[in-house]
């Protein structure tokens, strides 16, 4: 294994200094490993905070900033946040108008996050949770009952962040992020393992004729095993899969992401992106905007997912909301 790190127990404690050393406009608490807005929190404006396991940079920590998330809480590489760590996020934002949990479904991710909701209510903060479960690959994987939570949580985040940062309530914070995750689908495909640090070696064994077709986020098994194919075929059967989940009629509109995760480059990303805009061309379905490049990665796993979001006008003007976070920018 050659990565640029220390010690392997050390990666994420040292990665989120150098985050507070990179971007002033976060509050890196290294004792709670999370990272918070430096103007949180603000009285009577609903809270936004996500989490996980680290390794998906820029999710959660580089999506934390004025338009989007006001905390994240980072576990260790592909380990879910403990819930001290959330309720601390919780607390470091709770600006007296509630809090909204996003919370990628994820067995230890799920409990996590309900374990320091109840705990912030006991101590009078009104929390909601809205569930990402965009995954349209496997009904059940390694760690999760139901879908996965996987690209679209990116896009709960814009959206629902910015309707917070217009003043809107906690519910309807909530309600919005709920909308986007149920008109959202995605779909991802592995041409390599990723490699842990602690592991040191690739988490499972992909020969190099083949390829992992439905893969999650964190390297764990997808749908099926297939010999490699041309990416047009790879973005048909990405596309093909989702709309088959996620029905979108001639005249919709959707907002698009090709998504890298993490060793793919950004030629092969484009190049695949072009085959996504035609398929859904070809289908009637209008692109309004779109994402290509590294936002929800899987370490160095070479591979692309695509994620399609079912856009209506609120959802679309609330995209084009402003938004300054390390990881997404515009209009601010």
């Amino acid at each position: 294994m050659k990565k640029f790190i220390n010690a392997p127990d050390d990666v994420v404690r040292e990665a989120l200094a150098g985050v507070a050393a990179a971007h002033s406009g976060l509050r890196v608490d290294l004792e709670n490993q999370i990272v918070v807005r430096t103007d949180a929190p603000r009285s009577g404006k609903v809270g936004l905070i996500s989490g996980g396991g680290s390794g998906h940079e820029p999710l959660h920590g580089g999506f934390v900033g004025a338009g989007m998330l006001d905390a994240a809480a980072p576990g260790e590489v592909f380990t879910s946040p403990v819930p001290d760590q959330i309720l601390a996020a919780t607390k470091a934002v709770d600006g007296g108008a509630g809090v909204v949990h996003i919370v990628k479904n994820y067995t230890g991710d799920v409990m996590n996050f309900q374990m320091a909701a109840e705990l912030a209510g006991d101590d009078g903060v009104t929390v909601e949770t809205v569930l990402v479960d965009d995954d349209v690959a496997v009904e059940d994987s390694t760690w999760t009952a139901g879908r996965r939570g996987t690209g679209a949580t990116l896009f709960v985040e814009k959206i629902a962040g910015a309707l917070a940062e217009e003043g809107g309530s906690v519910q309807d914070v909530a309600a919005i992020g709920r909308r986007v995750n149920e008109a959202s689908g995605s779909f991802a495909v592995a041409l390599t393992a990723c490699t842990t640090p602690a592991a040191g070696k690739p988490g499972f064994d992909l020969p190099e004729d083949e390829m992992e077709v439905g893969v999650g986020i964190h390297g764990e098994p997808g749908r099926r095993r297939e010999k490699l194919q041309p990416a047009k075929q790879i973005a048909a059967t990405a596309v093909e899969s989702i709309l088959a989940a996620k029905p979108m009629e001639r005249g919709d509109r959707a907002i698009v992401m090709v998504n890298g995760l993490g060793g793919t480059p950004l030629i092969e990303l484009y190049l695949l992106y072009g085959h996504v805009s035609a398929l859904l061309d070809e289908a009637g379905v209008q692109i309004v905007h779109n994402l290509v490049g590294n936002y929800v990665t899987s370490l160095d796993m070479a591979g692309m997912s695509v994620t399609i979001l079912k856009a209506d006008d609120e959802m679309i003007r609330l995209w084009e909301a402003p938004v300054n976070t390390p990881g997404l920018r515009w209009g601010a």
